[in-house]
């Protein structure tokens, strides 16, 4: 009996043992270290547009999702460098532009990724969404024809083409070919007609010039109606903004000038857009994607129409009535992805020809 109750004895103290060491591997849950509270969900933006639109809508997205908004402004040029110059050490999620060139830069510099999804796709038609899903344009401005009402029939005009005729000589203004716009508007002639023809309307716009190229496109439509020229080239986003504007002189400058949509020009009326891409070092992919599809929606993309006069790129939204008022227009049909493919070519042909 008191062999077996030594044996009996050690055999649980050996249990005991190997439980209590089980149990040791294993935390309590007194032992468990409390998890932190949770991380607040952020969206980094890096992001050229200045309007209170944007920061409105980036307040509703906030409301929506609970994701808050952290906006870095600046011009698309130093943007650029910031990101280049941040790296991998970046805490930006997105980059916002409104041009499609600079988003091609952005790519060339290996600094998007593709991001999109299901959602963007339905929203944004695919000529407006780069070939390798690295961009999506989120509005579209169209660069129109604008004239002086008091000095020029409409009737008088006809296409890009048309304003190297002798006709206009002496009554062209235009910004400088700094301008990414105007770098835009050429590379659109060269996907569609080729570096020739792209370089002979170049050379035939420089030689109709009233002035040399100076200013915003604000300047241009005060330069036609105080008579400098009779003809300028703009985005219609700028003669919404100058009509609704607080200053009473842009207000009379807009309602001076006419728009003219040049739809038999080089396959149509050109547009630009302001777009957005998913940098390549984003820590909150998911929640860029979702601002993106919010940006892409069809609230959004109302009052982006609305309240800051550009074209919606989602087709279940129609334009403003302001818009309307100028009429329809043909879009040139090419993916905006061969703007900034031809980007550097149609700044080659603009010094080549004297575009200051």
């Amino acid at each position: 009996m008191k062999k077996r109750s030594l044996i009996t004895i050690l055999a649980s103290t050996v249990l005991t043992t190997m439980m209590l060491a089980g149990c040791a591997g294993k935390p309590s849950a007194t032992d468990t270290p409390k998890e932190d509270p949770k991380k607040e969900q952020v969206v980094n933006v890096y992001s050229e547009r200045n309007y209170d639109t944007d920061k409105q809508l980036y307040a509703d997205f906030t409301k929506k999702t609970g994701i808050k908004v952290n906006v870095v402004e600046g011009t698309a040029d130093e943007l650029l460098e910031r990101l280049t110059r941040e790296g991998n050490d970046s805490e930006a999620d997105m980059f916002i532009t409104s041009d499609v060139g600079r988003l091609h830069k952005a790519k060339e510099k290996g600094l998007l990724q593709s991001s999109l999804s299901d959602t963007i796709s339905k929203n944004v038609p695919e000529n407006l969404i780069d070939k390798d899903g690295e961009w999506v344009a989120l509005t579209a401005r169209a660069r129109v024809i604008v004239y002086a009402k008091d000095r020029v029939n409409p009737e008088q005009l006809s296409t890009y083409e048309d304003l190297t005729s002798p006709k206009w000589k002496g009554k062209v203004v235009v910004r400088s070919s700094s301008s990414v716009y105007n770098q835009s508007l050429l590379a659109s002639f060269i996907a569609i007609n080729g570096e020739e023809k792209a370089e002979e309307w170049a050379k035939g716009l420089v030689a109709n010039l009233a002035r040399e190229p100076k200013g915003n496109d604000r300047d241009q439509a005060k330069a036609i109606v105080s008579g400098v020229g009779d003809v300028a080239i703009m985005n219609t986003y700028y003669v919404g903004k100058m009509l609704n504007s607080s200053d009473a002189e842009e207000v009379k400058v807009a309602k001076n000038i006419g728009v003219f949509f040049p739809n038999q020009s080089t396959n149509g009326t050109h547009i630009n857009i302001s777009g957005v891409g998913v940098t390549k070092i984003a820590k909150n992919k998911e929640n860029a994607i979702k601002l993106i599809e919010f940006l892409s929606g069809t609230e959004a993309q109302k009052l982006f129409a609305e309240a800051n006069f550009e074209y919606p790129v989602n087709k279940d939204v129609e334009p403003a009535d302001l818009l309307k008022s100028w009429g329809e227009f043909k879009t040139q049909d090419i993916n905006l992805t061969e703007l900034g493919e031809n980007n550097k070519k149609a700044v080659e042909i603009m010094n080549k020809v004297g575009w200051k």
